[in-house]
């Protein structure tokens, strides 16, 4: 039968294959945001793989309760005998089920003592739910796969987009086929994609006492995009008479959940990053656009375009970081500037986003160059295109 999977493979999906093929050792923990294919790659992985499997999800309000990880597991024990020796068990959305953590820990124990040949795959939308029962519980015995939001590279390839259509309807792969109608899209963010992961990855599973302050926070932040702006301003547009400290955790729930970011000012103290104003971002053009209710013809506008040239960079490399492990900062220093500063190690790459906007020159990159001894990059006019630089991983 032929498969009736997207032809298109993530390189997530040959990380995972090649560790699915390797002998039984540890958990395969992957998360990321909601709507970039998780599923489905792991999906790709099964028919690839060619081993028996078992695949249960706990996203189903009312019907998963305590014992629920127990049973799939025993399903997946009776593959064992297929003639293959190994079988796999995935678990989707694992954090919504019941004590997962301590079910998923003495399940696996069990099949490490009687030497069961059962791997085990776990998938979440909720990043830190996720990376808290696994450092709790599970500490040794998993490694993790992040997988990002799409990058304009991956569009391009499997859909076709251009620059102008990654601007606008950005990487989420489920609206792809929307891209001919802007207002079901835009329904199709706000509805079935922003609100699930307020509603369902945050409200539901975290401690949040004012609810209404969380989604300002997220409709500020797509209205800032690209700004930076610190709490106490933000609490005065917002009207809020609150508490800095939880506007800032407000903004990791985001973050966690990969609809907003705050980058932290670089500095050579760590105090000092903690300390600053954060320069808001949108890891998802897509949500951008959408929650600020655009027209794909607002980005004839050289202004607005310009905003969301440099929010795409940065959000590619914030999905870069996500899942490569390097952090990324901005730098300002009175009048002196650098859009984005990037850090490995001791490996410092300052960034400038040029769009043709208004701008005083190179001054703050030779300012952090001389400051800092980075390397520096200009991406768009008169450095990398866009095109190119947004095509391609970073490697640092």
């Amino acid at each position: 039968m032929p498969s009736t999977l997207p032809p298109y493979t993530r390189p997530q999906a040959g990380t995972l294959l090649q560790r699915l093929r390797e002998p039984r050792r540890f958990l395969q923990a992957l998360f990321g945001p909601r709507q970039v294919g998780k599923t489905t790659l792991v999906r790709q992985v099964l028919e690839r793989l060619g081993l028996p499997h078992h695949y249960a999800s706990a996203d189903q309000p009312g019907l998963v309760g305590p014992g629920w990880v127990e049973v799939q597991w025993a399903r997946a024990r009776g593959l064992l005998g297929q003639g293959l020796g190994e079988a796999l068990l995935v678990l989707d959305e694992i954090h919504k089920a019941p004590d997962w953590a301590e079910a998923v820990k003495r399940l696996w124990d069990e099949d490490t003592l009687k030497g069961h040949p059962l791997k085990v795959v776990l998938l979440t939308s909720a990043p830190l739910l996720l990376q808290k029962g696994l450092s709790e519980s599970l500490a040794g015995r998993f490694e993790t796969l992040l997988i990002p939001h799409w990058s304009f590279g991956e569009m391009a390839a499997a859909f076709g987009y251009t620059l102008e259509d990654y601007l606008f309807f950005g990487g989420y792969p489920g609206a792809a086929p929307l891209r001919g109608e802007p207002d079901r899209f835009r329904r199709y963010i706000r509805d079935s994609l922003v609100e699930a992961a307020l509603a369902r990855d945050i409200l539901l599973l975290s401690r949040i006492e004012k609810p209404a302050l969380l989604r300002r926070l997220f409709h500020l932040a797509c209205h800032h995009a690209g700004q930076v702006l610190s709490y106490t301003k933000m609490l005065g547009q917002l009207q809020e008479r609150g508490n800095t400290v939880t506007l800032a955790h407000y903004l990791d729930l985001l973050e966690g959940a990969g609809l907003a970011a705050g980058l932290e000012k670089y500095a050579a103290q760590a105090v000092r990053r903690r300390a600053s104003s954060p320069k808001l971002l949108i890891p998802n053009p897509a949500l951008l656009t959408a929650l600020r209710g655009l027209e794909p013809e607002d980005l004839g506008d050289p202004a607005l375009r310009g905003r969301l040239l440099e929010n795409a960079v940065g959000a590619h490399l914030w999905n870069e970081a996500f899942q490569k492990g390097f952090e990324v900062f901005y730098w300002r220093e009175r009048n002196l500037e650098v859009d984005f500063v990037v850090r490995k190690g001791r490996r410092l790459l300052a960034l400038e986003v040029k769009s043709g906007r208004p701008r005083e020159a190179f001054s703050g990159l030779e300012a952090f160059r001389k400051a800092f001894g980075a390397e520096v990059l200009v991406v768009g006019t008169g450095g990398i295109p866009f095109e190119e630089f947004l095509a391609r991983p970073l490697e640092l």
